[in-house]
């Protein structure tokens, strides 16, 4: 029941140590959406039950690194490719080693099942393609033609193609058997990141780092739609299960796509960061993402999120009937679907004819004796028996009664002070914006950038019976209690005003409204009720249009100067939440900082580690993570170089700089030393910022 009154659209569903080394790649498995394979630098690829701590079982044999792993369609089986080339391929059932394969000469960069053969693709840094028979060693075709790495590969539903997707921003589409490309789209401006086939037709959606989801018709090898998120790379995408939409996983946050005509349906901020898959089961979409050691998961409700956009096209009354479903969801004439095979003797055939074009290349084959002691030094190590009977050893009798269901994730019990009973459409004007810009770098829900100042603004003008709630702090219950307020009265009072709210802070609609002396709401008519609720509207149009002035000034400075004289600019406003905006633009441009930048920078970083407000703490972490990333080298270099003969000026003035910034980040180390004591994700965060911050310690 729980679940049922929750107000969370998306909730972190756990957060564990997945390797004993960085983590370097992670899939679910897209059949149940249950299951987890991870592959870490320690050369291990383990496998785990989503929402459960414990590591099933972890499989070994790679001796380097492991860069990719994917599971087939049925689950039973995981292929792992590693740094050197090599793919080894498990059966999660036997528990054992069930072919290596060699013949890349690079880093695996992509890995794929065929849908219903024994077929297995892989890609490489090295730009080939090769198309592997499980069941036999050596590859059965090698595909040609990319320039740069290939990051994604996908079979379509029926099996007969292959679609790969390049750094050298374009998509191919390959014929199995004739081993040649069909058509290469190219109108991406930046490395193509992913592709997928629509369930059903003759469609094909690939998603590129330049911010854009592009949707490819198959039947004309045309491009129909291209959809725009953030300015964020696009990293996963998936469509519905019926397909009549499409998902899309950026950093920190989820879109919902429709096309013909292309149309975003909803927006959701999830706190994955730069999330690695998605799956969807029981109307759940799952996502999966890894830092450093660290794997967490997330749950997106998909009954709290729009997924189809009829009720703009026919939101229209007519003759006081009730609206109609749309008979077509997706919005457009259906395609041509793919034909599946009923029966195994299509995979028969295909290994027939893999079996007579088959090449031998030279240099790939090895010993039998080589392969077998490769084998047997690769091995399924069972940490946990009883989880491994029940989810890859299920009994074989026949039960008459149905097979029971996965439940969906149950949602967290609600993290804030005030509740409400239920999520605010999107598509509902709410008579406070308290949603006026969403950082990219956000963990949570769009960020309020206004809350500083309006909250403090329109203190004075929430009237009140008795009058002490003007001095109440912007977290609070309201002087009476309301029924659509839940009151959280065990729980402290927060500290620290999070990201994710249902209401704008310390404003509720009801303390807008006068209070008979009985402390009843008095019966107003609707034009006292109007007039009550616009008696902060003034105030507000006022802060917002001071707000608009403040960024138009930074962003003329900007045109007619640099970056670092708008950020100056900025600065001299006083005014964090203009600094914020501006460093969540220069966060997504890495080319943008300079050593000058993070002088103008450190200092405020201080001040948004230390803000109440979550937002402001996100954006100050990830600014302090890009300046130790790109100039902590330089810093430390510059410090500990010997003095230099003669006079350099330009040395002197670069020696000064690092010296004033390596003072700062002293100080911001003593910060995040206080913060990552807390508890929860904020210490979580500040724990992470104190091991990039580490070498500050050691250094000179």
């Amino acid at each position: 029941m729980a679940a049922a009154r929750t107000t969370k659209i998306s909730w972190r569903l756990q957060e564990f140590e997945a390797h004993s080394s960085s983590v370097s790649c992670l899939a679910l498995g897209k059949s149940s959406g249950r299951l987890l394979a991870t592959g870490g630098e320690d050369c291990r690829v383990n496998i785990w039950a989503v929402s459960k701590a414990n590591c099933i079982m972890s499989l070994t044999g790679h001796k380097n690194p492991v860069e990719c792993v994917q599971f087939n369609m049925s689950e039973e089986q995981v292929v792992a490719g590693s740094q050197s080339g090599s793919i080894r391929v498990w059966d999660l059932e036997a528990a054992k080693i069930l072919r290596t394969l060699m013949g890349h000469k690079a880093n695996i960069t992509s890995l794929g099942f065929h849908p219903f053969g024994d077929f297995l693709a892989s890609s490489s840094m090295d730009t080939n393609i090769k198309l592997w028979d499980v069941r036999r060693k050596g590859y059965v075709f090698r595909y040609k033609g990319h320039t740069q790495a290939v990051r994604s590969l996908a079979f379509s539903p029926d099996g007969k193609w292959l679609a790969s997707a390049s750094d050298d921003c374009t998509i191919k589409l390959w014929d199995l058997t004739l081993g040649k490309t069909i058509t290469e789209f190219r109108s991406h401006t930046a490395a193509v990141n992913i592709v997928q086939f629509h369930p059903n037709e003759y469609l094909l959606a690939s998603g590129s780092s330049d911010g854009t989801i592009k949707l490819w018709d198959l039947e004309k090898f045309t491009m129909i739609s291209s959809l725009e998120g953030d300015m964020s790379p696009v990293r996963c995408v998936s469509f519905s299960p019926d397909g009549s939409c499409l998902f899309s996983g950026a950093t920190d946050s989820l879109r919902v796509f429709g096309w013909e005509p292309d149309r975003c349906f909803d927006m959701v901020s999830v706190g994955w960061g730069k999330v690695s898959d998605l799956a969807v089961c029981n109307q759940q979409l799952i996502g999966v993402s890894h830092q450093l050691s660290s794997v967490s998961s997330y749950v997106v409700d998909l009954k709290r999120v729009k997924q189809s956009g009829s009720f703009v096209i026919q939101g229209i009354v007519r003759d006081n009937e009730p609206l109609t479903e749309p008979k077509d969801p997706k919005g457009a004439a259906l395609r041509k679907n793919y034909e599946r095979p009923t029966t195994t003797c299509s995979s028969q055939r295909v290994k027939q004819r893999a079996d007579t074009e088959r090449p031998s290349p030279e240099g790939e084959r090895r010993s039998p004796s080589e392969d077998e002691a490769d084998e047997k030094a690769s091995s399924a190590e069972i940490h946990n028996a009883e989880d491994f009977k029940e989810i890859f050893q299920p009994k074989n009798a026949i039960s008459r009664t149905p097979p029971k269901m996965s439940e969906p994730f149950p949602a967290p019990p609600e993290d804030e002070t005030i509740l409400a009973t239920g999520r605010q459409p999107k598509d509902m004007a709410s008579p406070f914006p308290d949603k006026m810009q969403a950082p990219p770098m956000a963990s949570s829900t769009p960020v309020q950038r206004v809350e500083p100042t309006v909250v403090s603004s329109l203190k004075p003008q929430l009237p009140s019976a008795g009058g002490p709630s003007s001095s109440r702090p912007p977290i609070s219950c309201p002087p009476q209690p309301q029924p659509p307020i839940i009151t959280a009265k065990s729980k402290p009072q927060s500290k620290i005003i999070p990201s994710t709210r249902n209401e704008p802070i310390g404003l509720n609609v009801a303390d807008f409204l006068p209070f008979s002396p009985n402390n009843r709401r008095a019966a107003l008519n609707n034009e006292e009720a109007v007039s009550q609720i616009k008696k902060g509207h003034d105030t507000m149009c006022v802060m917002l249009s001071s707000r608009h002035k403040n960024l138009e000034t930074v962003r003329g400075v900007w045109v007619r100067e640099d970056v670092k004289s708008a950020l100056d600019t900025a600065v001299s406003m006083n005014d964090l939440s203009i600094v914020v905006d501006i460093l969540n633009i220069i966060n997504l441009q890495p080319s943008l900082w300079k050593l000058d930048l993070c002088m103008t920078v450190l200092p405020q970083i201080g001040k948004l580690l230390q803000s109440k407000y979550e937002s402001y703490m996100q954006t100050g972490c990830m600014s302090l993570r890009l300046i130790m990333k790109h100039f902590w080298v330089l810093i430390f270099d510059t410090l500990k170089a010997a003095p230099s003969v003669g006079v350099d000026i330009t040395r002197e003035e670069r020696h000064q700089k690092c010296k004033a910034c390596y003072k700062q980040l002293k100080n911001l180390g003593n910060i995040t030393k206080i913060k990552a004591a807390q508890v929860g994700r904020h210490g979580s965060t500040f724990k992470e910022l104190q091991l990039l911050m580490a070498p500050l310690n050691e250094a000179l």
